[in-house]
């Protein structure tokens, strides 16, 4: 008997390396949304050329990031000339196994896809730059149901930089945020797409997408709303932002805070512990620490810890490790490269541009930060408060133009613009540039 419970302990705690060992990435920011990953094994050293490519897949232009279930990739691509594009491929070797298109016109600055899609059961959801949510079967690749989280709530003028919803998949309900004039968050049966819930509309524009943090050890699902863009909308007065606590499954508000200053919002609130949400933004702002309070009748209270120019993110929210954040602090004016902050505000040290770190992706993995630069490197990075210390880098990214430099897109932003965030599945780290997927083989 004895003998069978060790071997039944034995199968069990196999079982459970292999499911660590092989663990997917089924939506934006990985498995619990804070770009960390359970996978063991990452190469401590690289080769002198770099970590061995194994694939490259040609895409469109864009800044979607890819997402990873059962050996499939997932990535929501763009043709201004044919629409979205969901695409489909092998994990192995690259192979596109199947797309689905559908139409879906319009023209940005900084064309191309915004989304990361999520994936649960037998379903993927994607929601492109017009506001058009699929959830699609991912066995017939035939869409089960459809909705336009922007038309659907009087929306009518696409905000400036188009939608840039990652969905977030929570028990039965897909959740995603609308921001148009009828609606701010939206919880969609994930099986039907019925509306369960939706909240009004909640401030201004916005590129953030919903987040869950703990509070008091129940999940609170947090929305950051930006700032008055008085650049794109000269003709609004000025206003702040907005953070806001809402209850999952029903879209009541709990609490909010209402003096965040980034006029054009992109990362997701970020759980801090303890009860503290830290929120990042790009353009000069920095970030703010707040503190949410269950008060003796039920109702919260939320009180600013700190607010901080010096640290910040434009296209992600940070890395969390040892009571230490880091992130990518590069913005249209600064060039702090990569930030260490204390959980109390202190900066610890900054790379500015030796080296330059701007707009890029990381993940936290195996006691190690994996991250692109935003241009043509990745870097292997021991996190540790005493300083910056890297363990490898190779240029292993677009080492030529894949952007067109004559339209303000290239002109501003660069050549590269690898600016979307990364995944982790296999020991294969997936990134994409403007014109390829490529996989990359870290881990043994």
């Amino acid at each position: 008997m004895k003998y069978l419970e060790k071997n039944k302990i034995l199968v069990i705690f196999l079982a459970f390396s292999l499911q660590v060992g092989a663990q997917d990435w089924p939506q934006f920011l990985g498995p619990d949304r804070n770009s960390t990953s359970a996978q063991k094994g990452i190469l401590r050293s690289w080769p002198e050329k770099g970590p061995v490519v194994q694939w490259a897949a040609g895409i469109g232009i864009g800044y979607g990031g890819p997402v990873v279930k059962a050996g499939k990739v997932y990535l929501l691509d763009r043709d201004d000339k044919v629409g979205d594009i969901l695409r489909c491929f092998s994990l192995s070797d690259g192979n596109e196994l199947w797309n689905f298109a559908y139409d879906s016109p319009g023209e940005v600055m900084f064309p191309g896809s915004r989304s990361v899609p999520a994936v649960d059961g037998n379903q993927i959801y994607s929601c492109g730059p017009y506001g058009d949510l699929y959830c699609i079967d991912i066995n017939s690749h035939k869409p089960i149901w459809r909705k336009n989280v922007w038309t659907d709530f009087g929306g009518k003028e696409i905000p400036i930089w188009a939608i840039s919803q990652c969905p977030l998949v929570y028990g039965d309900y897909l959740i995603i945020a609308s921001q148009a004039p009828e609606a701010g968050v939206v919880a969609y049966h994930k099986k039907t797409g019925e509306i369960k819930w939706k909240t009004p509309n909640l401030g201004n524009e916005t590129y953030v997408s919903p987040s869950l943090v703990k509070i008091d050890k129940a999940d609170h699902l947090v929305m950051v709303t930006s700032s008055t863009n008085q650049i794109g909308h000269p003709e609004l007065p000025k206003s702040p932002g907005n953070v806001v606590g809402i209850e999952p499954l029903t879209g009541k508000i709990l609490w909010k805070y209402s003096d965040w200053e980034c006029h054009i919002s992109v990362p997701s609130a970020l759980d801090a512990g303890n009860n503290k949400v830290l929120v990042v933004g790009g353009y000069e702002l920095g970030a703010v620490m707040l503190q949410v309070e269950k008060r003796a009748d039920g109702s919260f209270n939320v009180k600013e810890l700190f607010k901080t120019v010096e640290f910040g993110d434009h296209t992600k929210p940070p890395v969390l490790y040892n009571g230490y954040f880091y992130a990518q602090y590069g913005t249209n004016n600064r060039r702090d490269g990569l930030v260490c902050m204390s959980m109390d505000g202190q900066i610890m040290w900054k790379t500015k541009r030796s080296p330059d770190f701007n707009k890029g992706s990381m993940i936290l993995a195996d006691g190690l930060i994996i991250a692109t630069d935003g241009a043509r490197n990745l870097f292997l990075i021991e996190p540790d408060p005493s300083g910056f210390k890297p363990l490898a880098k190779a240029e292993i990214l677009a080492s030529k133009s894949t952007s067109d430099e004559n339209s303000i897109a290239g002109r501003i932003g660069g050549p590269t613009q690898n600016w979307a965030p990364i995944a982790l599945s296999d020991g294969k780290l997936l990134i994409r540039d403007q014109s390829r997927l490529i996989c990359v083989k870290i881990a043994d």
